[in-house]
C-alpha cells in the first residue's frame, strides 16, 4: 500500500502531523566492512532488511517449500520514498534470506502495496507451460495524480518479474484507489479482488476470470472505525476454534495508524459482517502494528498474518540506522464465538520455539503487593506467565527496567482492562511518539487469571493475552542497561504463577 497521508513526505510533511517537518535522517557511518544486525535497537528474531526503509508486507505466498515475503521498500535510503517491492524468503517464517528487489519503480510510478497469486490454471495466459504456471503480482502503481492497479508476472518461480504490457488492468482515474488483495474463489471459479477506496472508508470488491479484466461486484463499508482513511484490505477464511469442520471469513482493514477486523461470510460478491455493526474489533491494540495481510496457502491451510511494526505518525523519526521498519512475528489466525461476537485468536507460529534457549522457571507462585524483582533479565527474550489479580487490584509486569525507565503491562481487575504503557521509556527522538504511549483494551479474566505471553526483541514488544484473544505491539528504544524485569501490584495482593522465561537466539 502506500498511504495518501504519507505521500505528503514529498513536500516534507510527516503523515498524520500538522505541517511538521521531518528531520533529516542522520548519515550512516561507513567502513571498509560494514557489519550489520548488531546495531542498537536492531531486532534479532523479527525480520528487518539489512538496510534502508521498509513498510507494508505485500504478496505473501508459499511456494515450493518457501514462504515469500514481499514488502514496501526504499532501495536507496533510510526514509520513505521510491517505493518498490523488496523480497525475502524463509522455510519456517522465522529465518529469512533477503533477496534482490523484486519490483522497482518505473517511469515515475512507484510500486505501492498489493498481493501475489499462483495462477495454476493459467487464466492470465502468462504461463509458458503446464508444468510451470505463472505467479502474478497485482499492485497499485502510484504517481502524483493517480493510483491504478497493475500486473507483473513471473515464470521462473518468483525469481524475476515482467510487467504486463496491457497495464493498468483497473483504473478509476482517481488519486486514491489502492492496495489490491486478490484470491481465487473456488465456488465461482474466478478471482476476487478487495481494493481500498480510502477516502470513502470502503472496500470495493471486483471479480475476474483472467486477472486482466475486472468487474465491480459490491462495496463494503463504512463501518466501525471510520476515523482515518481505509487501506490494505485482506479477505480470507479462518478455522473456528473447537469446530473443526467450520470456517468463517475475516476482513482486515487499516486506518492511518491502527487496524480493525470484521468476521462473517463472503458469497463471492458481498462480504457480510456478523459482529455488532458499530463496535471496533482490532487485531492489535498496540500503537505499532499496521497493514497486516495473510498467507492464504500455507501447508496446513491455517492463515498466517504478518504486519508492519511502526506508526505513520513518527515512522520516519524512529532512531534506527541503517534500517527503518520491521515485520511482526508471524501469527496463526482462527476465530472463536464469545457471546454474540466473533473474536480473532492469534498465536505466534510454533517455529519460534526453535530459537529458545534453555528454559528458566519460577517453581513457586510469587505473591506480590508492591514490587518483586524477577531473577531473569535481558532485552531479547520470550516469557509466559499467569497472573491472578482480583478487584480492586491493579497489577502487572515491567520489562526494560533500568534506573529511570520501564515498560509496563498492567491489568485492572475492576475495569477488566489490560494496558500497556511506554511513557517511562526514552522518547526524545519524536514529538509525536509520546502521544501513543498508553493503550488499553477490555479483557475478561478466566478463573480470575490473566495469561500473558510476552516477546521482547531489542526494540519491539509483542504481547499475546489469554491465548491470543488480545494482542499489543509496541516499539520502545531502551538504553543498553534497561534489562530488568519485575512484577508489581498497587498494594493489593496479586499472584504470579507458571512463570517461564527463555532467552531467544537470533534468527540468522
Amino acid at each position: 500500500m502506500q498511504k495518501l497521508l504519507f505521500c505528503f513526505l514529498f513536500i516534507g510533511i510527516t503523515a498524520g502531523l500538522a505541517q511538521q517537518k521531518i528531520p533529516a535522517n542522520p548519515p550512516v557511518k561507513k567502513s571498509m566492512q560494514q557489519v550489520y544486525y548488531n546495531e542498537p535497537f536492531r531486532p534479532q528474531f523479527h525480520f528487518t532488511p539489512q538496510k534502508f526503509w521498509i513498510n507494508d508486507p505485500n504478496g505473501l505466498i508459499y511456494h515450493n517449500g518457501e514462504y515469500h515475503l514481499f514488502y514496501q521498500h526504499n532501495p536507496f535510503e533510510n526514509k520513505w520514498g521510491h517505493m518498490s517491492w523488496g523480497h525475502a524468503v524463509s522455510k519456517d517464517l522465522i529465518r529469512w534470506k533477503e533477496l534482490p528487489v523484486a519490483l522497482r519503480e518505473e517511469n515515475d510510478k512507484m510500486v505501492f502495496s498489493g498481493s501475489m497469486v499462483q495462477d495454476t490454471k493459467n487464466t492470465s495466459g502468462f504461463g509458458k507451460s503446464k508444468d510451470q504456471p505463472p505467479h502474478v503480482a497485482i499492485f497499485t502503481a502510484h504517481d502524483s495524480v493517480s493510483q491504478s492497479q497493475h500486473l507483473a508476472y513471473s515464470i521462473d518461480n518468483l525469481k524475476s518479474f515482467q510487467r504486463y504490457s496491457g497495464n493498468p488492468v483497473l483504473d478509476l482515474h482517481t488519486k486514491d484507489f489502492r492496495d489490491p488483495n486478490v484470491f481465487w474463489f473456488e465456488k465461482d471459479k474466478r478471482w476476487i479482488m478487495a481494493v481500498a477506496m480510502p477516502n470513502e472508508k470502503m472496500v470495493s470488491i471486483y471479480s475476474s476470470y483472467s486477472l486482466k479484466q475486472w468487474s465491480f461486484e459490491s462495496d463494503f463499508g463504512p463501518q466501525a472505525d471510520t476515523s482515518g482513511v481505509w487501506e490494505c484490505p485482506d479477505i480470507f477464511q479462518v478455522p473456528v476454534v473447537g469446530e473443526p469442520d467450520q470456517k468463517k471469513w475475516v476482513m482486515f482493514v487499516s486506518q492511518n495508524s491502527s487496524m480493525q477486523y470484521f468476521v462473517g461470510e463472503f458469497n463471492g460478491t458481498h462480504f457480510f459482517n456478523e459482529n455488532p455493526y458499530n463496535k471496533i474489533f482490532r487485531p492489535d491494540y498496540g500503537p505499532d502494528y499496521y497493514a497486516a495481510v495473510t498467507y492464504k496457502n500455507t501447508p496446513d491451510k491455517i492463515p498466517v498474518s504478518i504486519g508492519w511494526v511502526n506508526n505513520w505518525n513518527y515512522a520516519n523519526e524512529i532512531p534506527t540506522n541503517p534500517w527503518k521498519g520491521a515485520m511482526s512475528l508471524p501469527r496463526e489466525i482462527a476465530v472463536k464465538k464469545m457471546g454474540n461476537e466473533w473474536i480473532l485468536l492469534q498465536q505466534p507460529v510454533k517455529a519460534l520455539r526453535s530459537l529458545r534457549s534453555t528454559a528458566e522457571v519460577l517453581k513457586q507462585p510469587i505473591t506480590v503487593q508492591t514490587n518483586y524483582k524477577v531473577p531473569f533479565s535481558g532485552q531479547q527474550f520470550e516469557m509466559e506467565l499467569e497472573m491472578k489479580a482480583s478487584a480492586p487490584c491493579i497489577a502487572g509486569v515491567k520489562i526494560a527496567v533500568g534506573k529511570k525507565h520501564y515498560f509496563s503491562i498492567s491489568y485492572d481487575a475492576t475495569l477488566e482492562q489490560l494496558t500497556i504503557d511506554r511513557a517511562n521509556t526514552p522518547s526524545g527522538f519524536s514529538s509525536q511518539y509520546p502521544y501513543f504511549a498508553k493503550k488499553s483494551a477490555y479483557l475478561k479474566a478466566k478463573n480470575e487469571k490473566i495469561k500473558l505471553h510476552i516477546f521482547f526483541d531489542k526494540s519491539i514488544v509483542e504481547i499475546f493475552a489469554n491465548d491470543g484473544e488480545l494482542v499489543f505491539t509496541s516499539q520502545i528504544f531502551p538504553e543498553s542497561g534497561d534489562t530488568g524485569i519485575s512484577f508489581f501490584s498497587d498494594g493489593n495482593t496479586a499472584i504470579f504463577d507458571n512463570v517461564w522465561f527463555w532467552r531467544m537466539n537470533r534468527n540468522r
